[in-house]
């Protein structure tokens, strides 16, 4: 069995992966000293990419166009990269067993890697409608996006069948980009979701109600308060028919599932600290047991500017929380004083011509200004969310730069608020003035 050692590996080879990378490349790495293990194929890449242009009918994304880190208009680090910064970048490779105490990893092939240093990015995997006992969820033509081998896939299905009928089971991020990307390729598109409104963790019911509206007029078709029981198939296998839990059955030639994540920490279980899900980290992302950190989707961190602790699943995060890491392994090295992980949640999202970001924490009263009228055409509009007294989050559709730098420093800064009514009448010029 063979046997490899490195002064610090990476487990995932996601978005986390790649920026941390970066950082490592930044701040001075020897050759040989640094490997990633992942499971995909591929160098790691932009995921957001996969809900969006990579599924375009024209002018689609392609690898290796959206590699990492041309998220934040970095460097696009394609495999030869790796090679000429002398990481080793070990793709197609599944770490199955972790033996923190030893500081070991097995692979499936049963190749074991010792380390110094771990970071843990294994990221999440797809919750899956046959975790929920759903019948005949394991058909052909059932679809989840959360790897680009899943976007291909989703891609080819596509193109067999031009012009069909897709059901997409969820209304969150996903569900809404999909739909969206579904449209474009001339789908007909039905979205079926439990909640009242879409997003419901983010959207208020107003925020909810231009989306909804706006997909609607795009030919959307919406069912709420209600959910997939069980898949018909013909005599190939391939999903024919969605039955609701109402009683009501959907034709369809593809079904595409977003009901969320969970994160990968199946390997480190009992072994590291874990709360709310997620591996328990500080500041520095650090966990429970020296020289491992874990970031990303898997870490719960403090989230400083709250004063509580979180888990964010978010390519911002991600990118963030990967060079915050990197960097507090460094500053330890040198003996030198490093600053706390000082985040602000960030989410942003695009679809036909749309484009929205949020700041801050969508907690307290919300308020919403501007023009959310679907029928609109480039409606501006937004919402502020107010706690005790201080504006702690802003949603803003169709900013322009400014305009969302302004919303993020607002959402950063909390200030008070004198008058609801005031706010709703100031409305994106509030932000500007702060």
């Amino acid at each position: 069995m063979a046997e490899k050692f490195f002064k610090y590996v990476i487990v995932g080879g996601g978005v986390a992966a790649g920026y941390a990378a970066r950082e490592f490349v930044k701040l001075g790495l020897k050759s040989g000293e640094l490997a990633i293990i992942s499971k995909e194929a591929v160098a790691p890449y932009e995921r957001p990419a996969l809900s969006k242009a990579y599924l375009f009918p024209e002018g689609a994304a392609r690898l290796p166009g959206f590699h990492v880190c041309v998220g934040i208009g970095g460097e696009r680090q394609l495999p030869e990269w790796y090679s000429e910064k002398g990481i080793e970048l070990i793709l197609s490779t599944e770490v199955v067993k972790a033996e923190i105490a030893s500081k070991t990893l097995t692979t499936a092939e049963g190749t074991t890697f010792k380390y110094d240093t771990l970071i843990i990015a294994t990221g999440s995997t797809v919750i899956k409608l046959s975790d929920f006992g759903v019948q005949g969820a394991d058909a052909k033509g059932i679809f989840y996006l959360r790897e680009i081998a899943e976007a291909d896939a989703l891609v080819s299905a596509i193109q067999s069948k031009p012009e069909g009928t897709a059901v997409i089971v969820g209304g969150g991020y996903i569900g809404l980009e999909l739909a969206a990307v579904l449209r474009i390729n001339k789908y007909k598109v039905k979205m079926v979701y439990p909640e009242p409104w879409c997003m419901p963790r983010l959207f208020t019911a107003d925020i909810a109600a231009f989306y909804e509206g706006y997909y609607r007029g795009k030919g959307v078709e919406i069912i709420k308060g209600t959910v997939a029981t069980g898949f018909v198939t013909d005599e190939h296998e391939n999903v024919k028919i969605v039955k609701l839990k109402d009683g009501r059955e959907l034709e369809a030639d593809i079904v595409v599932v977003g009901v969320g994540g969970r994160p990968l920490t199946g390997l480190f279980k009992g072994q590291l600290e874990e709360e709310k899900g997620g591996i328990k980290t500080d500041g520095f992302f650090k966990t429970s047991v020296p020289d491992v950190y874990a970031v990303g989707d898997v870490a719960t961190f403090p989230m400083k500017i709250y004063g509580d602790i979180r888990r964010v699943e978010h390519v911002d995060h991600a990118r963030k929380s990967a060079a915050q890491a990197v960097q507090a392994i460094k500053a330890k090295e040198e003996g030198k004083s490093f600053e706390e992980y000082d985040y602000l949640p960030y989410f942003y999202s695009r679809s036909f011509d749309l484009s929205w970001q949020f700041y801050g924490d969508n907690v307290g009263k919300a308020i919403i200004f501007g023009d959310n009228n679907p029928a609109t055409p480039k409606a501006k509009f937004g919402s502020y969310w107010i706690k005790d007294g201080r504006v702690v989050g802003v949603f803003l559709e169709n900013g322009t730069p400014e305009e969302n730098k302004a919303i993020a420093k607002v959402a950063r800064l909390k200030p008070l608020v004198e008058s609801k009514e005031e706010l709703i009448k100031d409305g994106l010029a509030f932000a500007s003035k702060i």
